[in-house]
């Protein structure tokens, strides 16, 4: 009786230890299991960027597209949400806070007030700009080559860009320049201090007319007329958001107008010393995507001068002013 009593407490307690280990094993497959599972979804992120832009017209749009063109390429899964400020500064700072609130993995800011609302909301979240003129003028960065905080990008104003179109208003025979900008724009403001100071070494003089408002942009344009021989027009968001008042002020009075960007040739400006602007967009993209990647912080991301500055010429505008294209001028002839 003894011994079969031992039998059977040896035999019970196999079978614990079976059980035991039968246990064992599939807590460690389903260890496993969810491990595979944590790792998969890491690995297939889908990263929120919010897109923040500060009115719309051609080339910010272009910049946005040419951004999303390199999220697209990099293979990333990628959320976009874009915004637009319609040139409100109250709006624009509602839109960043809102980014924030919503925990986005990155803002994409197009043009400087996008920028500075975008910065002015978070410290911590990775801003990208492009279409910015002057990223430290407008606080953004702490230089070109060390932004120093969450802010890099791309800037839309190649360090030749103004000596060389007042050098081409001097060429064409003029003297006196129309300039119509915001004056609410810092951007703005960093670019007509600079074009005056450039004027002056040429012997030109500027004569600015401010806009505050896109609905502002013909009076103002208007009220150069008879004081200037040709208009510039830089990269102010607000005149070129209402660009064709320009366009219809200067060829009614058979004035050049010469602009900041290559899509406003395209548009009916006479010439522009320009880039593209999706391509700062896709540079502003590839940026953000090393950020992404976790490659690269925007501290240590130096930011970007747009590259491939030209001349183009629209040649239907320069043979309705009767202005010779010279070959001397290099220039890259847009016909329409």
């Amino acid at each position: 009786m003894k011994n079969n009593m031992k039998k059977f407490s040896l035999l019970l307690f196999g079978l614990v230890l079976l059980l035991a280990a039968c246990g064992g094993g599939t807590e460690s497959k389903g260890d496993e299991k969810n491990n595979a599972s944590e790792s998969g979804s890491k690995g297939e992120k889908t990263y929120k960027i919010g897109i923040s832009q500060y009115v719309d017209h051609p080339s910010l749009n272009a910049a946005t597209d040419g951004f999303k063109k390199a999220i697209e390429e990099s293979g990333l899964k990628v959320e976009f949400d874009p915004q637009t400020a319609a040139g409100d500064n109250s709006l624009n700072t509602t839109i960043a806070n809102n980014f924030v609130s919503s925990g986005v993995d990155l803002i994409f800011a197009n043009a400087t007030p996008s920028a500075q609302a975008a910065a002015a909301a978070t410290g911590d979240i990775p801003i990208i700009f492009t279409s910015v003129t002057d990223a430290v003028g407008a606080e953004l960065v702490a230089s070109m080559e060390a932004p120093g905080k969450n802010v890099t990008g791309t800037i839309d104003l190649h360090p030749d860009t103004i000596s060389k179109t007042v050098a081409f208003l001097k060429e064409l025979g003029v003297k006196k320049v129309g300039m119509v900008y915001n004056a609410g724009e810092q951007n703005s403001v960093a670019q007509v201090t600079e074009v005056k100071k450039i004027a002056a070494e040429h012997g030109l003089t500027i004569e600015e007319a401010s806009a505050a408002t896109s609905a502002d942009v013909k009076q103002a344009t208007e009220s150069l007329v008879g004081k200037a021989e040709a208009f510039y027009i830089i990269t102010d968001n607000t005149v070129v958001s209402a660009l064709e008042s320009v366009i219809d002020v200067a060829n009614t009075n058979k004035l050049p107008l010469i602009v900041g960007e290559l899509d406003s040739v395209a548009r009916g400006g006479l010439a522009a010393y320009g880039f593209q602007y999706f391509d700062i967009g896709y540079e502003a993209g590839q940026m953000a995507v090393k950020i992404l990647k976790g490659e690269a912080k925007p501290a240590e991301t130096p930011a970007q001068y747009p590259q491939n500055l030209k001349l183009v010429i629209n040649k239907k505008v320069a043979d309705s002013l009767g202005i010779d294209v010279k070959d001397t001028w290099g220039a890259e002839l847009l016909e329409q």
